[in-house]
């Protein structure tokens, strides 16, 4: 197994983990939803997984020494919607005062 072989590897098998925590999140946030009625906007943690999933695509296809300007805006712009989300579901779970 090549150098480069076992970085597409380590890229793609790496966003699987990530999958899993970001689902895990969207089912906290649509619980959340169903039972205190407020909205939560569970669906768009769909967004970042499916731009983190074609960044490490992308990253996987590329030779790792180049950068890629697609993938770094598509990492950013996944990394940013995230944050917001996750500041969301803390505000309202958190801070919200009945």
């Amino acid at each position: 197994m090549g150098n480069v072989s076992l970085h597409q590897f380590l890229v793609i098998y790496s966003w699987f983990p990530l999958a899993t925590l970001l689902l895990f999140l969207m089912l906290i946030a649509r619980f959340y939803q169903k039972f205190s009625g407020q909205r939560m906007y569970f669906w768009l943690f769909l967004v970042p997984l499916v731009g983190f999933g074609a960044t490490a695509v992308r990253y996987a296809s590329i030779d790792a020494a180049k950068g890629d300007l697609l993938a770094a805006v598509a990492s950013a712009a996944s990394g940013g919607m995230l944050l917001w989300l996750v500041l969301h579901l803390y505000r309202r779970m958190l801070l919200h005062k009945s």
